[in-house]
């Protein structure tokens, strides 16, 4: 009988966490790139990722995704940059880009002036030694209608060239914007916020 008390006891002891557990909400993750933000009212969009590939990313879920900012600065990374340059698309020498005004994206074909692959971000194509800092990208020349544009990430320093049209859009449009990771309890608000364009997870 004493038996039978006491694992009838232990049971209704570890019923509870058993069901706290079960119950309990680790939260949500999503990763994009940012498009808009609002440093008034601390709130960031982004294109999502739709794929689990870090080295293949795919930004292309919409409506885009809009969070708060966590309010702790312990739980939030740098601030970060937002762009609305989607994807460079070589292979098929096309440029993915965030409209805000029909609020969608657009795929533009490109004409390839020059490329060169594998350039790493302290090549001298891309860093001024001299000045200690990064060259500036995109670089829009007007008078020749084109836009030369780095992708640190696909190592890749490319010119093409645009119809006239384009040129009339704002430089940011071909900025690629901070690639980030969003931890959440609840839609809508972010709990940590990493910047992953921004973060070198191996410095000590």
């Amino acid at each position: 009988m004493r038996i039978a008390r006491n694992m009838t006891m232990a049971i209704l002891l570890i019923l509870p966490l058993v069901l706290m557990v079960g119950c309990y909400d680790y939260g949500k993750v999503d990763q994009g790139r940012v498009i808009e933000l609002d440093r008034d009212k601390r709130m960031v969009t982004l294109i999502k990722d739709v794929k689990d590939d870090p080295m293949n990313p795919e930004y292309s879920e919409l409506p885009p995704h809009v969070y708060s900012l966590p309010t702790d600065p312990h739980e939030m990374g740098p601030e970060p940059k937002a762009g609305h340059r989607i994807k460079l698309d070589t292979k098929n020498k096309q440029i993915v880009i965030w409209d805000p005004a029909g609020k969608d994206l657009k795929t533009i074909n490109y004409t390839l002036i020059d490329q060169k692959e594998g350039v790493r971000s302290d090549d001298p194509l891309v860093y001024d030694s001299a000045a200690k800092a990064p060259r500036k990208f995109p670089a829009v020349d007007r008078d020749k209608k084109t836009i030369t544009i780095y992708s640190g990430r696909q190592k890749i320093l490319t010119t093409f060239s645009l119809p006239d049209e384009y040129f009339s859009l704002p430089e940011s449009t071909w900025e690629a914007g901070d690639e980030v990771r969003v931890y959440y309890l609840e839609e809508g608000k972010a709990h940590r916020f990493m910047n992953i364009s921004r973060t070198d997870i191996f410095k000590k």
